[in-house]
């Protein structure tokens, strides 16, 4: 027997719980929050689910209007963690959600299950990385397919990770959506129509090579070791080039350590968290990113829709975006001297820099648009899907612990 969505529903709005771990300034958490802006403008009503309400992207869901309701939980092997997730499916049940979707590792593992208690017909789990994080350790894995497999949709940022889970996790094909990373393309049209502007305080070095590196320092996984290397040999041709890096993360101080080392501190500057990225890469000539891993990464698709010329890894689902030499550079990970190379020649080489930074733009107009993303979520959210296994109704009482 199947279900159709929301078809004794249909004098209301499709209600949406967008659920994440927190607000702070992750891909994940970007990719959220825009989604939710995206659907509540599309005439569906969304609520925003958190475990942390923490973060910068508050602010943003605030200004959409948007309410943001916390099921505030700390570990998720703790008593609390159980008491928060009856909570949340009671909050589920008495609202009258159509849809649940999580967006992140954690938000699967809390809010899933109680969708699934709830039983809410549409239940989207997300997985956009290749499980290459220390969190992924087997008995973890294992834990997360199944609540995973609790889900009627498996929302996937690219063809690399759903190939990973059907040959090596054993997951359906059929359940699993490849939903490309969305990105609102013209808040980035300054790089391919205007002069570049400094709209943050940077002293000048004129004639200055500006390079735009975004992303966590949390781990080394983003490839600023070999970055940092990189710069050494690039200053040496081109003394005048800035790395403009843009993010935080636990290791931002050993990163800052080995730049003083270098002697690189006017060369490599390191901006911390920003909200205004849009406004710095116009600015830039070109984007490096030279992950060790990753999903589909926002860093590059912002180069991208920036029309700057990319320098990348061929990790996860960057060979999906980029074409070496048609729309960007993809260089050998953990190579700081091919790295360094791939540089240089955009800097010395303009027509193949502008060329590449045009290509660029038109492929992320093109798939990763967050209109052609919402025509994607609608499609899944409206699916047919299995009946929910019928479960006790949890009380209506949504009281904090």
């Amino acid at each position: 027997m199947t279900r159709h969505f929301n078809s004794s529903l249909s004098h209301r709005p499709t209600r949406v719980l967008m659920f994440i771990q927190s607000l702070d300034l992750g891909g994940s958490e970007k990719q959220c929050v825009e989604m939710a802006r995206l659907l509540s403008r599309n005439g569906f009503e969304v609520v925003v689910g958190c475990m942390r309400r923490t973060g910068p992207l508050l602010r943003k869901v605030a200004e959409a209007g948007l309410q943001i309701v916390e099921f505030p939980v700390g570990s998720l092997l703790r008593p609390r963690a159980i008491r928060q997730m009856l909570r949340l499916a009671r909050y589920i049940r008495a609202n009258g959600f159509d849809v649940v979707h999580a967006n992140d590792v954690y938000a699967n593992l809390f809010a899933i299950p109680a969708a699934r208690l709830a039983g809410v017909p549409v239940i989207v789990s997300s997985q956009r990385d290749l499980s290459h994080g220390a969190f992924y350790t087997p008995l973890r894995r294992k834990i997360l397919r199944g609540v995973q497999r609790m889900s009627t949709h498996l929302l996937v940022n690219s063809e690399s990770i759903k190939s990973q889970l059907v040959e090596e996790e054993r997951m359906d094909s059929e359940s699993i959506h490849v939903v490309y990373n969305g990105i609102d393309v013209e808040r980035y049209r300054l790089a391919c129509n205007s002069p570049a502007t400094r709209p943050f305080r940077i002293p000048a070095v004129p004639p200055d090579r500006l390079i735009a590196v975004v992303g966590n320092m949390h781990t080394e996984v983003k490839g600023h070791t070999e970055l940092i290397a990189a710069a050494s040999i690039v200053r040496r041709e081109c003394p005048a080039v800035r790395f403009f890096l843009v993010g935080d993360g636990e290791m931002r101080r050993q990163f800052e350590s080995r730049v003083r080392a270098a002697g690189l501190e006017n060369n490599v500057l390191f901006l911390g968290h920003r909200a205004d990225v849009p406004e710095i890469l116009p600015c830039c000539e070109i984007g490096v990113l030279p992950s060790h891993a990753e999903g589909l990464p926002n860093a590059v698709m912002e180069y991208m829709a920036a029309g700057l010329a990319v320098v990348a890894t061929p990790v996860g689902g960057i060979p999906e975006l980029i074409e070496n030499e048609m729309n960007g550079l993809l260089v050998a990970p953990k190579d700081p001297t091919a790295l360094a190379h791939a540089i240089l020649r955009l800097l010395r080489e303009e027509p193949l820099r502008r060329e590449l930074g045009r290509a660029a733009r038109e492929t992320v107009l093109s798939k990763c648009d967050f209109f052609g993303v919402l025509s994607r979520l609608k499609l899944m959210y409206q699916a047919a899907s299995k009946s929910p296994v019928p479960v006790p109704h949890p009380s209506e009482s949504v009281a904090a612990d």
